[in-house]
Formats: C-alpha cells, structure tokens, sequence
C-alpha cells in the first residue's frame, strides 16, 4: 500500500510538472543540426537537418513538446537514394523541408553539386522512407519546399526569385506554369522558403541576408496563394543583426519554421550558431526555439521582440523528456547507434560489430581523412564548447603504414587527432594537426602496450590532445586554436564531428578495435 501511495505521488508531481512548464534551454538540439524544417501529426512533432555530405542523410527527431528530441532514424539510408561520392562540406545534402499530409510523411531536399530537387514519403518516419521522386526541373535552385491546399500540391523553392508551382506528389511533374511570388526586401540570398494558410492569408517566410551573422527572417502575406505578397512592417520578424543583439552568444538566425501546438499556441524553430571569442563558431549551425504571437489577422511575433535567448523563460507546452543520447557507446548493441555519421556514402565491409564483441572493428581503407571520398570514419556531433571524448584501442590488428585513433573533424582539410601508427614493426602515438595545406606532427612517442587511451578535450579557446596506456595517468600531447576548425576560417556548412577513423596510403588487412567511445560535456573538461 505504501509503495502504491509513493507512486502516485510521483505520477502527480510529474503531472503538476508538465501542466505547469515554464521554460526551457536553446539550442533544443545542439551541435551540427542546420536548416531545421518541423511538422506535426496528431500530437507528434517530426524534425529534419541539413547532413550535406556526412551519411545517414537527414536525420528523423521526435518530440511531444518541441523542447526535448530524440532521433528516431533518418530519411536517406540508402545508396539508392542518395549518392554522396566526392562530397564535402559545401555540397551533399541542402536545406530539407518535412511536412504531414493525409496520413503520409514528405521530406522534400536538393542535393548539391547537380542541384536537383528529389523527395521522399512514408507512414511511419522512424523506419524506411522511399527512394526519391526527383523533380526534373528547377535544376540549379535550392532550399525547396512543399504546401498542402484544397488537395493540391504545391512545389515552392529558391530562385533569385520564391517561385512556386502546382506538382502531381505522385510523380513530382509540373502541373501548372511557374510563378514569382516575392523576392524578400533586398537581403542577400533569399531562401529557405516556408508557406503557412491562415485566416485567409497566405504567409510566405523566408531567410535573408546569408546564413552568417547577418542572416533573419522576413514574412510576407496575400490574400491569394500566387500573390501580390505584402512585407509585414516589422520584418524583419527575427534578427540578431542589431545593436541591441550584438553582444548575445547566439549568432546568425535564419532559415526557420513556423508549426502549431496541439494546443493552439505557435512556435517557430530556426538555426542560428553560439559564439566563443572572436565571434567564431565550432559546432555548426543549431537548432533554436522561440515562441510565436499569432493573433487572428495579425502578423506574428517571435518571442515578443523578434529575439531569441540561451535560457527562454515562457509558458510552454507540457514538457514530455525523450530519453537522451548515450554518452558511452561500449559498442555493444547489434547496430551502430543513430547518432553515428560517416562521411559520403561508407563501404560497410570496413566496419564490424560483430567480429570482435562489444568491439567495433574499423578496416584501415586507402581513402584518407584528408581526401574526397568515403574514409573509414564515425563521427558524432560536437554539442558543446567544453568537452571531453576518449576512446580504448586495441592496435594489434594494425599493418605497416596504419594510422588509427580518434579526431576532432571540421572538414578534411582541417582536424586535429591522436592516431597510433605502424612504422617499422613498432607502434607509435602521434599528435596530428591538419589546417589547410599544413600537416604537423606535434608529437611522437613509441608505444609498449597494445591498448592505449587516446582523449580530445576543449575549454572553449583550445583543443587539447592526450594518450595514456592505463586509463588514469593522461599526458598531454598538443594544444592548438579552435578558431582554426571554426566555419569562419574554414567555410563550410558543417561543424565539428568528434569521432574515429583507420587509413594507410595503401590497401592493407590492417584493422583497429574500438573497446568504447566517450562523449561528456560540461564546464570541467
């Protein structure tokens, strides 16, 4: 009876806690998750990211409150769905759009360097999407998007005008002429369109002003789906590119999403980045939330005054956790875990957690690093600027020339790692830096044992490279600037995956064991 008692009490709290939610913590998904597009069914909220070249592409997240995610599974799982041979940073996979419709699911994306529009469609986004219905014009645009109305489909994307057009969602062919709906106020780039039916207005949001520090959202609205649009005369309705915002850690707003609550309260959702000196950035473009004022008729109003903080103190909706993501992978479930990326299309054979148990088993391939292609690579997304990640490797499987062990990777040009090579018979522990067309070897010492632990770790100005060969006494390797993987120095669309690789110059049976990869973050590290 007691114990019954005790239960109840804690199903009331959780209940009390969830009608009465106050706040929340930006960004709701940090790290790497750029060009965010939103949807609902029902009372589910589905998510989807830009993942340019890195492979699964476009992540699937879930909530029930639009404050906590958990990644469900990703659109493109398939080689015949997407091919991202010879991609890096700048191209793969652009500015996805999902949207809900009669009990089917729409992801809708443009992959670069073709330039092609393709979409996908399921029931159920936590498993296999289709292979892609492309759309066979429009080639050489970007950031396209679908809208639902009177049982029509419309295909909206970027030009150097919005233009739209009615599509058959079957095949993707053209159905009626193409037609200019707005072109923003003068911005650069305008894109990332997104168009919203109400009150009997068609509302047409876009992003401006490229997405760096200058990036915000503009909104327009018609009486009629193919216009004349008229600029709201508050646009732009969020920016941080002002006086009042040009201190704020949170940088380059843009590219966002509008959806309604279940309870009839809107909410937008937009990238942006958070800054650490310099006004750089390390961990890509995030995604943000911000309540939304959308009275009948009226405008609507991001979060009061078209801004967005770190710690957002609003009504909210009842908040549903999702549980987090691991952050010790011992390597030991059946499949990769989901928040596992590689790098282009992966050749699989490379790759084991079933030779060796509770082992990944990585094949050292001849693709490198620094090269394009499909190196033998896992990354997970950096989340925070203080940091730590270690792993245990076994280096016994590893050949002459073999180069294995764990980096900090912003693009194939420009990481930094700790890696155990093989030179002569003997085995040794190397700090690498790579920016640009210099490689340096920070340090080198030779190996005694065939396990060694090999950690990255950040304070937010520097990465820090370690080894140790018993777990408890690490020494430090090198230091070097994160400004050196910033976006801002570098380019690129991506920010910093932490994760493991195996490479030689030159096909070899090398392999290196992974016994476990830990990801912790906080202000100690």
């Amino acid at each position: 009876m007691k114990k019954q008692v005790l239960i109840f009490f804690f199903y009331a709290l959780c209940f009390c806690h969830m009608v009465a939610a106050q706040g929340f913590r930006n960004p709701v998904l940090p790290g790497f998750h750029a060009d965010p597009s939103v949807c609902r069914a029902g009372d589910d909220y589905y998510l989807v990211n830009s993942t340019f070249q890195f492979f699964p592409g476009v992540p699937v997240y879930h909530s029930k409150d639009l404050i906590h995610w958990e990644q469900i599974g990703a659109c493109l799982t398939r080689p015949s769905q997407v091919n991202l041979e010879n991609t890096d940073g700048n191209s793969g996979i652009y500015a996805p759009t999902i949207r809900y419709y009669e009990g089917q699911f729409y992801m809708i994306t443009t992959i670069y360097p073709s330039r092609r529009h393709f979409y996908v469609y399921t029931d159920d986004p936590a498993g296999e999407w289709s292979d892609p219905i492309t759309i066979d014009f429009a080639i050489g645009s970007c950031d396209p998007t679908l809208f639902f109305d009177d049982g029509k489909c419309y295909f909206l994307w970027k030009d150097e005008y919005i233009k739209i057009c009615e599509i058959d969602v079957k095949t993707g062919k053209q159905l009626s002429e193409i037609k200019r709906l707005w072109s923003g106020l003068g911005g650069r780039y305008p894109e990332g369109p997104h168009l919203y039916k109400k009150d009997g207005f068609y509302y047409l949001m876009i992003a401006e002003g490229g997405t760096e520090h200058g990036h915000h959202v503009t909104i327009a609205r018609s009486r009629f789906l193919d216009g004349p649009y008229e600029p709201c005369p508050a646009n732009p309705i969020l920016s941080h590119f002002n006086k009042e915002m040009q201190n704020s850690p949170i940088q380059g707003l843009g590219h966002a999403d509008l959806v309604e609550g279940t309870d009839g309260s809107w909410w937008m959702i937009c990238l942006g980045y958070r800054t650490s000196g310099y006004l750089q950035h390390v961990m890509g473009r995030e995604t943000f939330l911000a309540p939304v004022r959308w009275d009948k008729d009226a405008w609507p109003v991001v979060n009061g005054n078209g801004t967005i903080q770190l710690e957002m103190d609003c009504k909210t909706l009842p908040q549903v956790p999702m549980p987090e993501e691991i952050s010790l992978d011992h390597f030991d479930n059946p499949e990769m875990q989901l928040f596992w990326s590689y790098i282009c299309n992966p050749d699989m054979v490379n790759y084991s957690l079933k030779e060796r148990k509770s082992f990944l088993r990585m094949r050292a391939s001849d693709v490198s690093i620094d090269n394009l292609g499909a190196p033998t690579f896992i990354g997970r997304r950096q989340t925070e600027l203080n940091f730590r990640a270690t792993t245990c490797l076994d280096v016994n499987g590893l050949k002459e020339g073999d180069e294995a062990g764990i980096i900090a990777y912003a693009a194939r040009l420009n990481h930094y790692e700790v890696q155990v090579t093989c030179r002569n018979g003997s085995r040794y522990v190397q700090a690498v830096i790579r920016i640009g067309q210099m490689k340096h070897i920070a340090y080198e010492a030779k190996l005694d044992s065939r396990i060694v632990y090999l950690r990255i770790t950040s304070d937010k100005d520097f990465y820090h490279l370690w080894y140790s060969e018993d777990n408890r006494s690490f020494k430090l390797l090198a230091s070097m600037e994160y400004r050196y993987l910033s976006t801002e120095t570098i380019g690129g669309f991506t920010g910093v995956h932490l994760g493991l690789f195996v490479q030689n110059s030159r096909p070899t049976k090398g392999y290196a064991d992974f016994d476990f990869f830990d990801y912790q973050t906080g202000p100690d590290f």
